[in-house]
């Protein structure tokens, strides 16, 4: 089964309710690069009229997730996948759609190739940029991803 935005938005919906209702939205996956979407609206604001950080965590571990996902999905062996470490940076108030891009789906393969290759856990940590409609960008995250085979 192919991995599609509207086949993650689904899964989105009944597995991860709370980025759904805030409005993250994968727009576009391939093997290198996948594209998440979220505006700014009443739901997912703070206090300073601007979109609150947990809501650009959740748009920006998906643009990472859908790519270890989609990754596992090539290979032929049940494989487990965890967050274990993240950080972020924030450099402008996150106002408008802002657009979250992972190119590091190359990573996170070598990362499942050595797991498999090894039996033991890998580690790889992926980048996710936000940037608003002028292409500022408002937020920079970092996921560790741990990989393993289940036995």
């Amino acid at each position: 089964m192919e991995l599609t935005p509207k086949k993650i938005n689904l899964f989105t919906m009944m597995k991860l309710p709370s980025a759904w209702v805030c409005g993250v939205r994968l727009k576009s996956i391939s093997a290198e690069k996948a594209t998440v979407n979220v505006k700014h609206r009443w739901i997912n604001q703070n206090p300073f009229n601007s979109m609150y950080f947990a809501v650009q965590a959740m748009a920006a571990e998906l643009s990472t997730g859908a790519l270890v996902m989609q990754a596992i999905q090539e290979t032929d062996h049940k494989i487990s996948m965890l967050v274990a470490e993240n950080n972020a940076s924030f450099s402008k108030k996150a106002k408008g759609k802002i657009t979250f891009e992972c190119l590091d789906g190359y990573l996170i393969a070598e990362a499942i190739k050595k797991s498999i290759q090894t039996k033991e856990g890998q580690t790889c940590w992926m980048k996710s940029i936000g940037k608003n409609e002028d292409g500022v960008v408002v937020s920079e995250f970092n996921f560790m991803w741990t990989v393993k085979l289940k036995s």
